[in-house]
């Protein structure tokens, strides 16, 4: 009974292994008034020495893609017929450590319920002797607490998508913002390739837009707007 209880009260605080997490997402965007007009894109990676055809891009891209194209936008079939250029970057910072501090219950006798008593008697002759015992049936419930200390890491992980007037750079070689989206989450995952396609789906309804503050979305990676994401289809 009293590993039941440590067992309950340490699911209670951390939640059970098997319930899936809740990401939560912050989405900050801007956009300039023009943002809207310009609808035809190449996708082009952000990140330093990220080529078009390096294999982790190519997997986020095409989620980025579905994305996009959900939300009005065209993919050009070369770059002269562009008029867009949005560039994605992503990655994730180092392991940060946290300390955490918590209590537990403990589990002991508080007392006692009823008690019964038994007797025996013998006679020898002119004299009887009685023999008597008791039992008691004793109450448990919590008798006080422990203190614990305990270590949680977690992992910043972000992408940041930027759109440029490409018809305008083609002109003059100005690099023009038109929009930028910038989403983030903190959390223990530090498998990136994990969390991507929950922070772009969290971000879809804003992207290209302005948000005009930090927009906080929960998400769960079994949502419908994930697995769109991800291009499957929901069992």
């Amino acid at each position: 009974m009293r590993n039941f209880i440590v067992w309950f009260s340490i699911s209670i605080l951390f939640g059970c292994a098997s319930t899936q997490p809740s990401f939560t997402v912050s989405v900050d965007s801007l956009a300039s008034p023009t943002a809207d007009s310009h609808k035809t894109y190449i996708l082009i990676p952000g990140n330093e020495g990220i080529l078009e055809t390096d294999l982790q891009f190519k997997e986020y891209e095409s989620y980025l893609v579905r994305v996009l194209n959900s939300q009005g936008y065209t993919p050009a079939n070369s770059g002269d017929e562009a008029d867009l250029a949005i560039i994605l970057s992503y990655g994730i910072g180092e392991p940060q450590s946290h300390k955490y501090s918590y209590s537990l219950p403990t589990w002991g006798q508080t007392g006692v319920s009823s008690s019964n008593t038994y007797g025996t008697a013998t006679t020898y002759g002119n004299t009887t002797s009685v023999n008597t015992s008791t039992t008691y049936t004793p109450t448990y419930g919590v008798t006080g607490s422990t203190n614990h200390t305990g270590t949680s890491i977690t992992y910043h992980r972000y992408a940041l998508i930027t759109g440029y007037d490409y018809a305008k750079f083609k002109q003059t070689k100005a690099e023009i913002q038109l929009w930028k989206t910038t989403i983030s989450s903190v959390g223990s995952s530090g498998d990136l390739r994990r969390v991507f396609p929950v922070l772009i789906a969290a971000s879809a309804p804003y992207l290209g837009t302005n948000t005009g503050q930090i927009i906080p979305v929960s998400i769960k990676e079994s949502d419908s707007a994930v697995i769109t994401v991800k291009g499957l289809t929901k069992q």
